[in-house]
Parts: C-alpha cells; sequence; structure tokens
C-alpha cells in the first residue's frame, strides 16, 4: 500500500534539551517517526544521533551557543529559518520539544512553531521549565518563553522541572535529574506519537488527534498503568492526573482515551473507567475512545489521556497558578537585587551546606562508572560509548554494539523489547509498529505506574 496513506510524524529537539531528548527516542528504538536537531552549538550538534542536524545562527554565534540569551536564540533560527522549513516540509504532525530557561530552546522555538504553523502543520510542544535552584532568570525566560510559544503552537504541554523533585529518590544525583528531565520530554512525545502509529482494535487516526489538539492551547497529557484485579481503575487514576504535571482533564471539552491490554481486557473494567473520565470533564464533552489488543501486555492496562479546551473556571485556576509562579519569580528577583546591595554587609551571613537541597550536597562515596550505549542512526554510523566516573563524561567510539551496561538503575521493559537490529525486516505498513508491549518506563516513573524499581 502507498506510504502517502500514512501520516508523517517528525520532532524536532531545540536546543540542549531537546535534542537530548531526541537523541534518548532513537537510542530506545522509537520507529515511525523522522527526528530532526536544531542547535545554535555547533560543538553539542555534532553528536547528535538524528539524521538531520541543522546548526542555527552561525554568524551571530559562530557556532559558541547563545549563552542562555533568547533573543540571540530567535536572532538565530531567524538566520536559519529557511533551512528549519525545508526539513520539516511535508509533515503532517510535528512535535517540538525543548527545555525552557536557556537562550536556543526558549528563543528558537517559537520560530519554528510560527514556520510550522504558517505551513499548515498540527504542532504539539513538549517542554519543560527550569529547576527552582536553576535561578530566577531562567525561570522568568522559560515563562516568557513559554507565552510566546504558545501563540503559535496547536497544543502546550509543559513539564515542570521541579515536579520531578517531588517523586525524586534523597539520593538522586544532579546528572540524574537532569536525565529525568530528557526523559520526560521524550515520554510525553512517543506516548502521543503511539496513537497514530499503532494500530488498534478501535484505532485511533490523525484525524482524531486533529480534532482534540488543533488552537486547543495547554493540554494535559496523562498515562496509567495497572495490573491486577482493579488495574483499570488504577491506570485511570494516574493518567487523569499526572504526577508530572500541574494539570489535570477537570473541565475538559475535548478527550482522548486510549486503552492498551491483552485480550482478557474486560468491557466492564474498560467502561468503568471511561466513566470516571466522564464523570471528571465538560458534560457535554467530545469524548474519542481508542482500544489496542496487545498480545504482549497480558495482565497489564496501559491508559492513555489527553485533554484539552478546559471551562473557563479551569483555565483561571491554571493561570492563577502560573501568576503565583511569576509572583514567586519577583519576588526572587527582588530579593537577589537587595542582597547584592548588601553583599558586603551579609558576607558573614553567607548560605551554609546545610542550606542546600540534600541531592546538591557532596557525597562521600565512589560512583561506579556507568557506560550507556548511543546508536549513530546515520549510514555507516558506528556505535558511541558515554561514560561517567565521578562527574567527568568521556567518549569513546568502537564498531562493535554492545548491549547497555549499568550497575546503576536501569529502565524495566514492560514485556519483550522490539528488535533494535540495525537493518530490521520490512514492515507492513509505515508509522504501523506495535510498541505499546516493549515501551521503555523512565525508571523514575516505574513506581508510579505500577512498577517495582530495583
Amino acid at each position: 500500500m502507498d506510504d502517502d496513506f500514512y501520516a508523517t510524524i517528525r520532532v524536532v529537539g531545540v536546543g540542549g534539551g531537546g535534542c537530548n531528548a531526541v537523541d534518548r527516542m532513537i537510542e530506545d528504538g522509537v520507529q515511525g517517526i523522522e527526528f530532526i536537531s536544531v542547535n545554535s552549538d555547533h560543538q553539542a550538534l555534532s553528536r547528535t544521533k538524528a539524521s538531520t542536524a541543522i546548526q542555527i545562527g552561525e554568524k551571530v554565534t559562530r557556532g559558541l551557543g547563545c549563552g542562555a540569551n533568547p533573543e540571540l536564540g530567535q536572532k538565530a533560527a531567524e538566520e536559519n529559518v529557511e533551512d528549519i522549513a525545508k526539513a520539516i516540509q511535508g509533515t503532517d504532525m510535528l512535535f517540538i520539544t525543548a527545555g525552557l530557561g536557556g537562550g536556543t530552546g526558549t528563543g528558537a522555538a517559537p520560530i519554528v512553531a510560527a514556520k510550522a504553523r504558517e505551513m499548515g502543520i498540527l504542532t504539539v510542544a513538549v517542554v519543560t521549565t527550569p529547576f527552582r535552584f536553576e535561578g530566577s532568570r531562567r525561570r522568568q525566560n522559560a515563562e516568557a518563553g513559554r507565552r510566546k510559544l504558545e501563540q503559535y503552537v496547536d497544543s502546550l504541554i509543559v513539564v515542570p522541572n521541579d515536579k520531578l523533585l517531588e517523586i525524586a529518590s534523597d539520593d538522586t544525583s544532579l546528572d540524574e535529574a537532569f536525565s529525568m528531565a530528557d526523559h520526560v520530554l521524550q515520554y510525553g512525545v512517543s506516548s502521543i506519537s503511539d496513537l497514530v502509529a499503532v494500530p488498534g482494535m478501535i484505532n485511533l487516526d490523525l484525524a482524531d488527534i486533529r480534532r482534540v489538539m488543533t488552537d486547543a492551547g495547554v493540554c494535559h497529557m496523562g498515562i496509567g498503568r495497572g495490573s491486577g484485579e482493579s488495574r483499570a481503575a488504577t491506570a485511570v487514576k494516574q493518567a487523569m492526573s499526572s504526577p508530572l504535571l500541574d494539570t489535570t482533564i477537570e473541565g475538559a471539552h475535548s478527550i482522548i482515551i486510549n486503552f492498551t491490554g491483552g485480550r482478557d481486557m474486560r468491557i466492564k473494567e474498560v467502561n468503568e473507567a471511561a466513566s470516571q473520565v466522564r464523570e471528571a470533564v465538560s458534560p457535554d464533552a467530545d469524548i474519542i475512545f481508542g482500544a489496542v489488543i496487545d498480545d504482549n501486555m497480558q495482565d497489564d492496562i496501559i491508559i492513555t489521556i489527553i485533554a484539552s479546551r478546559f471551562e473557563e473556571e479551569a483555565v483561571k485556576q491554571h493561570a492563577a497558578k502560573s501568576t503565583q509562579t511569576a509572583a514567586n519569580v519577583a519576588s526572587m528577583a527582588s530579593s537577589y537585587s537587595t542582597s547584592r546591595k548588601s553583599m558586603q554587609a551579609d558576607e558573614q551571613q553567607s548560605p551554609t551546606m546545610d542550606d542546600l537541597p540534600d541531592f546538591l550536597k557532596p557525597r562521600r562515596r565512589e560512583i561506579p562508572p556507568v557506560t550507556y550505549p548511543r546508536r549513530d542512526s546515520r549510514p555507516g554510523g558506528r556505535e558511541s560509548f558515554e561514560g561517567i566516573q565521578d562527574g567527568e563524561r568521556y567518549h569513546r567510539q568502537t564498531g562493535d554494539v554492545l548491549e547497555r551496561m549499568s550497575e546503576q538503575r536501569e529502565p524495566r521493559v514492560l514485556d519483550e523489547a522490539p528488535s533494535r537490529e540495525e537493518n530490521p525486516a520490512p514492515q507492513p505498513a509505515k508509522n504501523k509498529q506495535s510498541r505499546q508491549g516493549g515501551r521503555v518506563l523512565p525508571w523514575f516513573l516505574q513506581d508510579e505506574l505500577g512498577e517495582d524499581r530495583d
């Protein structure tokens, strides 16, 4: 059958955080999606695993990055906007992923979104906002970038990095914290793209996604997983109120709810879970239902929910949260300015080590080396391995394909992972590979979604 009958989905990673998320998706074997990395930092871009890499702003940045300056990031993207347009030509659904707060991601992502909107492409942005410890400047940059990005995308999903701290353990390292943020971007994109790419018993297609996500503004995206007697109830509760988002589905007018389970998935449990969703949303909500039978799921059920077009009261509550956040940032900035003026007077009252978050305090323990495989998907590419020893990174190249080995936590595969051969057998249809049974959950989400962590 002609490939033109299937949706063309592309993911554009913008800036350091966005490009990291793209690399993780490639490493995890996400198929049916084309990946593009966009960055102003030439050195960082040279390490991307995306088949298409676009360096922006060579004239204004000389390939050295934007130095946390969003205005420079915007100028860099404008310099190469036609290169970006050429790369996304013919796209049916475009994901933009970025970490807000820096220069390239914050300044360039709205330019990419504006061009995609001009080209009539359904565009969804999945972004993170900075950790509080990153300072007021990055948080102010992120808030300004979020407002600008929202003007151009059809749907916007915002993941506050501070939410990660609520589920992180006390011994989570700084490197692990930023790795968690990259994983969240990756998981947000793949969870939505799978709705189109994976065929189902009750199928969802691009038209369904368009119906819910076109000109929708801020969206809620949640995913839950349950097993055992109350598996559907457990999964839908997790999906309705994600621990990683400020949003819930309350008051939404447009809903997609998709069930993935084995052949033992019962109509009664599906109905009960769907009823919980219906009770939480607007009485006249447009609810689109999908179901996928995956023999690898066995006793598990995965529920994915996308909610948009919230009632006015719900929007006000969300705006109030954003306003409060902005007020907190302004207060922090004011306090910082005052303290700078009286720095000498306060010198004897400088913060001590006890004032730092636990995960930022130095620990008297040796960190074993960890090696992560990095697959270069381009023709003739080789395996790249990144090692971490006492916080220092090194790279080495090898022609051999080694399996991932780590003495720390490893993400658990829900069921048998799909083959990752470099030359996989031809698929029957583009974008239709079933990946639900082999989905790899980030280790820090395994507890939240019903997995026991090692």
